[in-house]
């Protein structure tokens, strides 16, 4: 392998490439560059694909129906890249991710990545924890469906799970007052008391560890540090170049990407995020999402006619 194979690259936190820019990714990747901007100052960048700069590429999504559809991972293993999968698989909640598959479409998803590249290959993540009230009725969450998802998923051979809680986001806020001022559902996210919040934790992490699953923490290190030390739930990096040498080799980079949000525990290691906000907003319009959805876009469009 090259000695400077060592670069990795995110596809993406910016939005679900999988889910909806598979054919995107795959002409850039035969073209062998990337051209990327700085979410902040706009700044344009080039970034060389070819198998021989690049050590692993990560994906994340929510759906990688088109990604298998296409058969982007036998292409992708073919040209000599190595993969690996954060996949992301809720309860069912159609009021906060209204464009997904259902579980059981997500599940085999799940299975067939599984079989093509082994469970140690695949993060699963449930992910964020949401509490909220519709219509301010009872108060709701996502927890409905965890311990089917989690069975299945251990099934399987996966033994991470990665959560954390929801974080409020101004736009989330924009995105109800827009959907609730056309006859929607009004939805208001509730955050739960610390000691309601340890208690889901360390239910979820007990039932994972009969599963043979580790649960692992994602930006979530005040939260962390209250638990003491009685437990077994880890930092998690999403990204993580230490497990990506393990799992094939080479020198990919390892050192830590202090760029994300390091100060609230993330301990992801430096990669090169490939997509972007404005120009591949995420169709899957999930109400508590940080990225630019479809949603977002039609809020922008409405305001500028």
């Amino acid at each position: 392998m090259s000695p400077t194979r060592n670069k990795i690259i995110s596809a993406s936190r910016r939005t679900d490439i999988p889910g909806w820019y598979t054919s995107w990714f795959l002409d850039r990747i035969r073209l062998g560059y990337f051209i990327i901007k700085n979410p902040y100052n706009k700044v344009a960048q080039r970034i060389d694909a070819h198998p021989d700069n690049i050590h692993s590429i990560v994906f994340w999504s929510k759906n990688f129906a088109p990604f298998i559809d296409l058969q982007a991972d036998r292409i992708l293993t073919d040209m000599g890249y190595n993969l690996y999968f954060n996949f992301t698989i809720n309860s069912q909640a159609p009021l906060l991710e209204p464009k997904l598959p259902d579980i059981a479409q997500r599940l085999h998803q799940a299975s067939l990545l599984c079989e093509r590249f082994g469970p140690d290959k695949i993060s699963w993540r449930f992910d964020p924890i949401c509490f909220y009230r519709t219509n301010n009725k009872k108060l709701e969450n996502t927890l409905n469906d965890f311990t089917m998802i989690a069975d299945a998923l251990a099934g399987m051979g996966i033994t991470r799970c990665v959560t954390s809680f929801y974080n409020r986001y101004k736009k989330v806020e924009t995105r109800i007052s827009h959907l609730s001022s056309r006859s929607k559902p009004l939805i208001t996210f509730v955050d739960p008391t610390i000691k309601d919040k340890q208690k889901v934790i360390r239910r979820m992490a007990d039932y994972l560890e009969e599963k043979n699953i580790i649960l692992h923490l994602c930006c979530e290190a005040s939260f962390l540090n209250s638990l003491g030390d009685n437990h077994k739930i880890k930092k998690n990096a999403c990204i993580d170049g230490k497990l990506l040498k393990h799992l094939y080799g080479g020198t990919p980079e390892t050192k830590r990407d202090y760029g994300q949000r390091s100060k609230q525990g993330c301990q992801c290691t430096k990669a090169i995020d490939i997509g972007s906000y404005e120009d591949h907003p995420c169709s899957h319009n999930c109400l508590f999402c940080y990225a630019n959805t479809g949603i977002d876009t039609q809020i922008r469009q409405g305001k500028r006619q």
